[in-house]
């Protein structure tokens, strides 16, 4: 009889509702502080509603979101959640920190700033959730020092104290039925307009490959359940930016890539042709049921609201966990770039 409960636990988790998990750029950061705030009170702004009506198709049950200005008492981001509670689907749990753009490097004069930002606060990431997110447990790693980590060599122009993350690293925890999934957010720099000794290439690729140093432990245990997600500014075949840790990332045996080759923006204003810069990669013991991007056809009346809301697509992936192990997910890949310096590096 314990066996056939057992069974049957088992067998029910594995028969577990798919968690859809979703990434979106929504370009909605303002020029001041309180704009968008304002802005989204407002009930009126074309570019919100687009954003709440592209979110509402998609329907995740969790989402990271890139480009919302942060506020200290979260007002902002509880206004977007209200919005879309209108729209029918309801966030309670929520989770912002303030982002690296716009503030100032301590101690400079001029001033100079850890990335680029109208104000402190500016085009920040926050999470909002279904599930219960474990907030106390989350790990922020936005205060690390570029020059600080042993496996970087950034540019000689890069300020001592200059932080690595351009906006944050964070390894959230989010409880849902089947256990605990941590989730791994960023938002990269644009690996462009910048000098010759190329900072912003640089910087990009040693923010997308500090994930996997904390897959090999070098920051603690890592997480045992995972996925990896935002804005990573960086396609792996097309357009500026140093291409082998991007690579590397996609091509490590510890996670999985549901939509290879799948653009997420329409840089087409830019001259560019659409790329891949948006992922949501989840850890390898995942089964993934179904990923995509929103992304209408041209006959489709969604697309005008998708183009309104942001040049960047919705990019999910369903997800149901397995039951969990005590499996050490910390061994080294197989395929891994300690990235050093980009001109001894096959771009």
């Amino acid at each position: 009889m314990i066996l056939l409960g057992f069974l049957a636990c088992l067998a029910g988790l594995a028969s577990a509702d798919p968690i859809r998990i979703a990434t979106y750029n929504t370009e909605l950061g303002r020029k001041g502080p309180g704009l968008l705030l304002r802005a989204i009170l407002a009930g009126d702004d074309p570019q919100v509603e687009a954003v709440a009506a592209v979110i509402a198709h998609a329907h995740p049950d969790i989402l990271l979101l890139q480009g919302i200005d942060y506020d200290l008492r979260g007002h902002t981001l509880t206004a977007l959640a209200e919005g879309l509670a209108r729209h029918g689907i309801d966030y309670p749990h929520r989770f912002a920190g303030l982002p690296n753009a716009g503030l100032p490097i301590a101690g400079t004069d001029p001033p100079q700033f850890h990335s680029f930002g109208r104000f402190a606060g500016s085009g920040g990431m926050a999470i909002l959730s279904r599930f219960p997110i474990e907030a106390e447990e989350a790990r922020d790693f936005s205060e690390m020092r570029w020059r600080g980590q042993a496996w970087t060599v950034p540019p000689d122009m890069a300020h001592p104290d200059q932080r690595l993350s351009t906006m944050g690293h964070w390894d959230v925890p989010v409880r849902l039925p089947t256990g605990v999934l941590h989730l791994l957010a960023f938002h990269a720099t644009p690996p462009v307009f910048d000098s010759p000794q190329d900072e912003n290439g640089l910087r990009n690729g040693n923010e997308i490959a500090f994930w996997q140093h904390y897959l090999d432990g070098d920051y603690g245990p890592a997480p045992e359940r995972f996925v990896i997600l935002g804005d990573f500014n960086n396609d792996p075949e097309l357009g500026e930016g140093v291409k082998p840790p991007l690579r590397a990332l996609l091509a490590d045996t510890r996670l999985r890539d549901p939509t290879p080759n799948t653009p997420t923006v329409d840089w087409s204003g830019l001259g560019l042709p659409p790329m891949r810069v948006s992922y949501v990669l989840p850890d390898k013991s995942t089964r993934v049921t179904g990923s995509g991007t929103v992304w209408p056809p041209p006959d489709d009346p969604l697309l005008q609201t998708v183009n309104s809301a942001s040049r960047h697509r919705l990019v999910w992936a369903d997800i149901v966990l397995p039951p969990p192990t005590q499996e050490n997910l910390s061994k080294p890949a197989k395929q891994r770039v300690r990235f050093l310096d980009p001109h001894r590096a096959n771009r």
